[in-house]
């Protein structure tokens, strides 16, 4: 697929800028419960490169050292409960033919797959969580800006109907509790924010699964490695599901 116009449905465009209802806001003292929103939302590795993918034939044993605490971030990001994750969506390097250059992501929403191509026929594949039905797209995008422990700001239309999110109005401050997490990057398309991220979790349940208005969400540890070597204006194709 080579379409350079993203496709939405109706539905998508008028839904995916404002998050969705099944946000709950207050659970455990007034935080924004992160899985609520994620069943509904639009939504320090880096060293290790290619030499930290998952080989085929890795053991649960190794892939819970590859999905390990990370400590030393500005909130330590716990680690992977990997019995509530498929082997098949462990982080890695794989073969996948394509004329993309290096550095570009294509996320395969039908497989719940994203990869970054590598060259020479290969690309790491991360596990992801991609769009619910009726909030599917296609189309070629870019990352037009990154960001480290976001702040997260509801969106007016949430606000109107969910009266209790209006504490975050002017935004939720970057934590493990905030909806997109560690990493985050924001897809833009002619200069502009088509409000659809590939964003952070630290839910294994997440991956595999359609849960978002438009965003894909990868592990976090994951992210962390994807960040580190996405630089700004990497193209981004999101494939037909």
């Amino acid at each position: 697929m080579r379409n350079s116009t993203i496709v939405m449905t109706d539905d998508a465009i008028a839904d995916a800028g404002e998050r969705n209802e099944a946000v709950r806001i207050g659970r455990q003292a007034g935080r924004l419960n992160r899985r609520s929103f994620l069943l509904g939302s639009a939504a320090g590795l880096g060293a290790a490169g290619l030499a930290g993918c998952v080989s085929d034939d890795m053991g649960r044993a190794e892939a819970a050292k590859f999905y390990a605490a990370v400590p030393n971030e500005k909130f330590p990001i716990p680690a992977v409960d990997i019995g509530k994750l498929d082997p098949k969506y462990f982080r890695r390097l794989v073969r996948y033919e394509t004329r993309e250059a290096p550095g570009t992501i294509i996320i395969d929403p039908k497989n719940y797959y994203l990869y970054r191509i590598e060259g020479d026929g290969m690309a790491t594949r991360y596990g992801a969580n991609v769009s619910r039905p009726g909030f599917l797209w296609s189309g070629e995008v870019y990352v037009g800006r990154k960001a480290e422990w976001p702040t997260w700001t509801p969106p007016k239309e949430m606000i109107a109907r969910q009266p209790e999110a209006r504490q975050y109005a002017r935004g939720m401050p970057g934590g493990l509790d905030n909806p997109l997490g560690a990493r985050v990057l924001y897809l833009y398309k002619n200069g502009a924010y088509t409000v659809f991220t590939i964003y952070s979790t630290s839910d294994p349940e997440t991956i595999g699964n359609g849960i978002t208005s438009g965003c894909t969400g990868l592990l976090s540890q994951d992210m962390l490695d994807l960040y580190s070597r996405t630089p700004i204006k990497t193209k981004v194709i999101m494939l037909p599901a």
